[in-house]
């Protein structure tokens, strides 16, 4: 199969396959073959899943060759971060050495429900060790090696998920499921150039994978486009018995949101690029302007509540939780991190007290950013305030993570896309975060975006196969 598919879209792909000018067979072993020779370059991927995936081709080539086409999806390599289990005597190591050889005997549901419609994993793709619930100080923080950028190979790709950050950025896959806490769908999106969206809490089932924060875990799509992301959330989204905190609201993508036709009123958090790099603070003034062309923009101050402490006494508290027993066995210098060896024992300093006042003002925090955003379709930032840092630096955060803080802290929806570069050519991207359940909105507002630039159609020069080169 010629390779000029590498760098397709979702739906290019889909319409392809529908009309079967493309083998899901050879699109398949177009991927796998990719994951086999430029995945160990980056470190992105732990575990490769050729006899499965060539099934699952196989299968949906004769499906779809009798007229039983699924939709969009069907026939469409991926890979999952890995800390969803897989059955099949697939390994789930979460990205930690003592759990290399770890299995389930069932797949997710974010799993299962992807191969309902007919998508074909062809790869665990590689995570921070315990997705960051030990830190990410450090990109070396994984037993499968830290994070390499592919628009860069002496810079990371941001955490946790960094194997689906690079493995859809570099042509790997098409697409890919990561997880978020608190910015490990949106970082490694904006850090490798791609879009990551970051659904409603609740909205997809996480049954099936590690815990890190019970109240804060986020499962969601990683793409090319806003528009893959939210085919993909269509399929994976919905309530689900084995997971109790699964939404029951519906969700169905409406790709007909025309963001060109209808007046979008945004808002931008004041001071949000204050302690940003400047070429990040350069390209936000130059997004803006283009959102203009079919936005009305008003800057926005939040009430004053210790937003970033709240969210972060949950997450510290629920993270220490959830690895109680793998601390008190003094696994932890099993890690691959010198400082993950004891990053869990302060913690325990966290009272009860602490964590339940968290969670009311948690409540308050909601409400009161609800009613802020209740005049808006979005607010509007940079998901990073930093380009990609080098491999060998230290991950240092920038004043205080307010947008984080606030979208992870009321679970609320956002979508990182690409919108440009730093002078030495590492991405730089723009996020819209919405309400509650508001994933049309932020979405038809990325598409919109999307349409008026060219930045989601660069990829990284040494990964971009020669007939695919325009």
């Amino acid at each position: 199969m010629a390779d000029s598919v590498v760098f397709m879209s979702v739906r290019e792909l889909g319409e392809l396959v529908r009309t079967r000018q493309v083998s899901p067979v050879e699109l398949a072993e177009t991927f796998l073959d990719r994951l086999e020779t430029i995945g160990p370059q980056l470190n992105a991927v732990v575990t490769v899943t050729r006899e499965r995936a060539i099934q699952q081709a196989r299968r949906a080539e004769e499906e779809i060759a009798s007229g039983a086409y699924r939709g969009p999806l069907h026939g469409i390599p991926y890979g999952v971060k890995d800390l969803l289990a897989t059955s099949g005597g697939i390994p789930t190591t979460w990205g930690a050495a003592p759990f290399r050889n770890q299995t389930f005997d069932y797949d997710a549901t974010v799993v299962r429900r992807l191969e309902e419609a007919g998508a074909v994993l062809v790869a665990k793709l590689a995570t921070m060790e315990l997705a960051a619930g030990m830190g990410t100080r450090y990109a070396s923080a994984s037993f499968t090696g830290p994070g390499i950028n592919p628009w860069d190979r002496s810079t990371w790709t941001g955490g946790s998920s960094n194997g689906p950050g690079s493995g859809v950025s570099a042509g790997l896959v098409p697409f890919a499921i990561g997880s978020e806490t608190w910015s490990s769908i949106v970082s490694p999106a904006a850090l490798c150039g791609i879009a990551g969206l970051r659904p409603t809490y609740g909205r997809v089932s996480r049954y099936g994978a590690m815990a890190l924060c019970w109240t804060l875990d986020k499962l969601g799509p990683m793409c090319l486009t806003a528009d893959d992301c939210g085919l993909v959330l269509d399929a994976i989204a919905g309530p689900d018995p084995n997971d109790p905190t699964a939404s029951e609201l519906p969700f169905g993508y409406d790709d007909s949101i025309n963001g060109e036709g209808r007046g979008f009123k945004l808002g931008v958090l004041k001071g949000v690029v204050e302690h940003a790099e400047e070429s990040v603070r350069d390209n936000f003034h130059k997004a803006l302007e283009e959102l203009e062309g079919f936005a009305t923009i008003e800057e926005v101050v939040l009430p004053n509540l210790p937003y970033d402490a709240i969210t972060r006494t949950i997450m510290i508290a629920e993270a220490d939780s959830a690895f109680d027993e793998f601390v008190d066995a003094g696994t932890m210098e099993e890690l691959s991190a010198p400082d993950s060896h004891y990053t869990a024992y302060p913690r325990y300093a966290v009272l009860a007290q602490d964590y339940l006042r968290a969670l009311r003002l948690r409540g308050v925090m909601a409400r009161a950013i609800d009613e802020v955003m209740s005049g808006y379709d979005a607010l509007v930032s940079p998901p990073e305030l930093a380009v990609a840092p080098l491999i060998d630096q230290e991950n240092q955060a920038r004043g205080v993570d307010v947008m984080g803080a606030v979208r992870n802290g009321a679970g609320l929806p956002s979508i990182s896309v690409p919108s440009g570069f730093s002078e030495s050519g590492l991405p730089i991207a723009i996020q819209f975060m919405g309400r509650a359940h508001a994933e049309n909105t932020v979405l038809a507002l990325a598409r919109a975006y999307q349409s008026r630039t060219e930045w989601h159609r660069r990829h990284p020069p040494d990964m971009v196969p020669e007939d695919a080169k325009e």
